[in-house]
Order: structure tokens, then sequence, then C-alpha cells
């Protein structure tokens, strides 16, 4: 860790946002710039969220959408706009019944990234659009309705389906399995570049979605793709 970073890493852990599942090496930032409030709320404003915005990010030559086709809403009629967190995992070498004869510890963690989030951030999890092993279940929702995550976006699978849409907590997923992640996936980054469908997030990058897609704009761009999107409908 930088020194900025450390910083940051001591600062949470004093707060008890520091879960401590994921190794501190492994959390690739804590503190981001951010885009205002007020461009935020504009920009739930304009009708047609993610249609406007992947025509703006067209004119401004960015890949930046997914279609629900691939990555789609388990409660329809959700908007959300935040700020990205990610959260990158990779599977499990050894089998789970091993993991579980060797007594090892869970390697898995969305709750790690939700208590670095603020309130309104959106968590974006890449596990490489692996439909069959949950990235994302009903405590982890729980998890992330207490925190005031405004959504999630799950490049995989997520399980507890019913639970998830009775907390009416936004969110959108490659797939629904029954089959847990715990002993099959290990959290490798927090706060680093993952992909969605194979669209770039970086953490602190604009997530928007609706029923139709998700958008993803460049934290750089956000003031200019809004007011593109503003004048387009």
């Amino acid at each position: 860790m930088d020194s900025t970073l450390s910083r940051d890493y001591e600062d949470y852990k004093s707060q008890g946002r520091i879960i401590g599942r994921v190794p501190p090496e492994r959390i690739r930032a804590i503190r981001f710039p951010r885009v205002s409030d007020e461009l935020i709320a504009r920009c739930l404003q304009i009708k047609d969220l993610t249609t406007s915005l992947s025509d703006a990010l067209d004119m401004k030559g960015i890949n930046g959408a997914v279609a629900t086709s691939h990555i789609a809403p388990l409660i329809l009629g959700k908007r959300i706009v935040g700020h990205a967190i990610t959260l990158r995992s990779i599977p499990e070498r050894k089998t789970v019944g091993q993991c579980y004869q060797d007594n090892d510890e869970l390697r898995m963690s969305t709750r790690d990234a939700a208590f670095l989030a603020e309130r309104g951030d959106v968590l974006v999890c890449d596990f490489g659009g692996n439909k069959d092993i949950s990235n994302l279940g009903g405590n982890a929702c729980e998890i992330a309705v207490e925190r005031g995550i405004a959504g999630t976006i799950v490049h995989g699978a997520v399980r507890d389906a019913s639970t998830i849409r009775d907390l009416d907590y936004p969110t959108w997923a490659s797939g629904i399995t029954p089959v847990t992640g715990k002993f099959r996936m290990e959290a490798m980054e927090i706060n680093g570049a993952v992909t969605v469908h194979g669209i770039v997030v970086q953490p602190g990058d604009l997530i928007a979605a609706d029923d139709s897609g998700i958008c993803v704009i460049p934290a750089s761009l956000a003031e200019e793709i809004v007011a593109i999107a503003e004048k387009l409908k």
C-alpha cells in the first residue's frame, strides 16, 4: 500500500469498516473523487435512463453499455445511479469437500467491499460471468441494504432470489443459482478494474441501471455524458 492508501485503511479500520477477510494488499483504493449529489439526481431524472446514456456514450466514443439480455434485473422497475465499488473474484482450486476437511477460512467476501462503500454507491462484482456459483445471496443483500448501497451488478450469478425481492434490493445478474459461493470462490481484489460482460469498470465510475440494461460512465466524463443524455429526450 502507498502512504495515502495506508492512512485510509487505518482510518476505516478505526471506524470498524475493515472486515479483514480480504488481505490489505488486495484493496487497491478506498477513497476516490466523486461527482456531486446534484449530478446523480439529474441523471436519475432522465426518463429513458440507460437508453439515453448509451446514446451519449456512443457520441463520445465510449463502450459502456450492457444489455439486459446479458445481465438482467431481478426486480423490474428499478433504476439506480451511483459510484462503482468493485470486487473481483476467481474460482477456488480445491474442492468444497477438501476445504471443509481442511477447516479453511472463507475467502469470498462481498461484506468487505460493502463496508468500504458510501451510501448510494453501487457494488459491482466480477466473477467472469460464471452462472453456476453464487456471488451474492440474501445475507449479503441485507448488509448492503443496511449500508445504504443503491444496488449490485453481478457479472455472475446470485441466489436467494426470493429474499432479494422481499428486501426490494435492486440487483442485476448474469443468472440465478442455488449453489453457494462458499469454498468455491476467492476475493482477489477490491476497488481495482473489473469487467462486466466485456465493459471495463473502474472504481468511482458512475453506474446507471434500469430495465433496459447497465451503463458505465467514466468518472472524468460524467458531467458531459449526463448533459448530453439530458438533451436527447
